[in-house]
């Protein structure tokens, strides 16, 4: 789905209705997230839909080290040579080298979650690991992308801003499924941080807010935002 002009929606009901984002910036792609699936097929195939070959993904930015965004991530990389970016905390868990810190088993939220809170104690089942090339944070450049470093949900979690295309993919600070809201209840690790990113989102005016998790907002993304951030405080 374009959710604005050459912004692409992908998404999949594996990994909790994940969605990632496919941007066009020249003639080159940048992806933020790469969903549940090892092979990437759906990733490849919206690349091949658009009239493009994998060769053209020049950039993958990763939110934060959570299995549900990293399931294509070797396959894409492989086959691409695209660079990898992610914020230094995750690095080492995107490499393979150590777990993402779980969260609490009490299933706040009611049990759809449950099995997500499970994967997280468990590290079950693991992602392909992938090296990071560039590790980046406040202020970096990704392709047509500015990153915004948003920390709470996990320590090294990153939104990503495209001020031409008003649109703003915010991984799991913001959630539309099961419920819009500001992410999963009790899957943040820090909540101070996640309040002040929270803040921090709502500063930002754009019209199109890429969420990891549920449908993107497509329409008055920033009333939704500072709409999650008073709920949230």
């Amino acid at each position: 789905m374009e959710v604005a002009q050459g912004v692409y929606s992908l998404g999949q009901q594996e990994g909790g209705r994940v969605h990632a984002y496919l941007f066009e910036h020249g003639g080159e792609l940048t992806l933020v997230d790469t969903l549940w699936d090892k092979d990437a097929h759906r990733v490849l195939e919206c690349i091949r839909r658009i009239g493009r070959s994998p060769a053209d993904l020049k950039h993958i930015a990763l939110t934060h080290a959570h299995r549900s965004h990293l399931g294509g991530l070797a396959r894409l990389k492989q086959l691409s040579g695209a660079t990898v970016y992610a914020h230094a905390w995750e690095a080492d868990i995107i490499a393979g080298e150590r777990l993402a810190q779980p969260v609490s088993l009490v299933p706040r939220g009611g049990l759809t979650l449950l099995k997500f809170r499970l994967g997280l104690a468990l590290g079950r089942p693991r992602h392909p690991p992938c090296p990071v090339d560039v590790t980046v944070g406040e202020e970096d450049s990704i392709g047509p992308l500015q990153v915004v470093y948003i920390p709470g949900h996990t320590p090294g979690h990153l939104a990503f801003h495209s001020p031409e295309r008003r649109v703003l993919a915010v991984g799991d600070a913001i959630a539309t499924w099961p419920r819009v809201g500001a992410g999963w209840p009790g899957f943040n690790l820090n909540e101070g941080q996640y309040q002040r990113s929270l803040r921090r989102l709502a500063q930002i005016e754009a019209d199109v807010i890429g969420v990891g998790h549920g449908d993107p907002i497509t329409e008055r993304g920033a009333d939704v935002v500072h709409g999650v951030v008073e709920s949230a405080v």
